[in-house]
């Protein structure tokens, strides 16, 4: 099997250091230089490695000060099921309340926004085709943990009381229960998760380093009759949260 490249073996030195308390949270770590003497490796390879654990939430960059071991924080657990739809409530509300925060949002909705190429797809769309965009940022106890953006295709609630997501009298009710007030049935969601690290925009929202990891899920949800009703971008950062997925058994 080829060699882990050098950056991954300071990284993994690093974690066995401070999983041994060799350095606790809020230590400063020792110079570059002198962990680059120390491996026998280059200032770029601890470089790396460090960025790689800031990006991951072990470490953190302070400017003009150092690197620090990052403070622990508690991660906030949040479910992806869909039996946690509710009929008059908000699932993300009910997961903070579980884990003793309080949960709340705030939004921003554009209608008529052409859709792009990659969500024109995602809804069976033309490119071009106007839709209804709302950007999210979930809170927990006022504090960001959960980004998402949200396109429906105008035509489907054009001149209906759910055309706004979070206005009008089923405002802030999720994407199930708005469109069974119009008589759509959504049948099912599919999400794609993946890993990726932190636009500089995402990071700043979020209040973590940039270049974090997160996870980007791309959820789409389906009326009974296979027609794509929303699709969504859900960025979630891995240092402030854990995600976990419920399956449903039917009996």
């Amino acid at each position: 099997m080829p060699e882990h490249p050098p950056y991954l073996r300071i990284a993994d030195e690093l974690r066995r250091r401070i999983a041994e308390h060799e350095w606790t949270p809020g230590d400063r770590l020792p110079s570059r230089a002198q962990i680059a003497q120390e491996c026998g490796v280059g200032e770029n390879v601890v470089r790396r490695a460090q960025e790689l654990l800031i990006s991951q939430g072990a470490l953190e960059g302070r400017a003009g000060s150092g690197t620090y071991v990052a403070a622990l924080r508690q991660r906030v657990r949040m479910v992806r099921s869909s039996a946690r739809e509710q009929p008059n409530g908000s699932p993300f509300r009910a997961d903070m309340k579980a884990v003793g925060k309080l949960g709340d949002w705030e939004s921003r909705t554009e209608a008529k926004v052409p859709a792009p190429v990659e969500i024109a797809s995602r809804l069976g769309i033309d490119e071009g085709e106007l839709c209804v965009r709302t950007v999210y940022e979930f809170l927990a106890d006022g504090k960001p943990v959960q980004l998402s953006t949200s396109w429906e295709p105008y035509d489907l609630t054009a001149g209906t009381v759910v055309v706004l997501p979070e206005g009008g009298p089923h405002a802030g009710v999720g994407v199930v229960n708005r469109m069974a007030e119009i008589g759509i049935a959504v049948s099912h969601a599919v999400e794609q998760p993946e890993p990726r690290q932190a636009t500089a925009e995402e990071a700043s929202l979020l209040g973590v380093q940039k270049a974090s990891l997160v996870t980007h899920i791309r959820r789409t949800y389906y009326s009974d009759q296979g027609r794509p009703v929303e699709t969504a971008d859900i960025v979630v950062p891995a240092s402030l949260c854990e995600i976990v997925y419920e399956i449903p058994i039917s009996h």
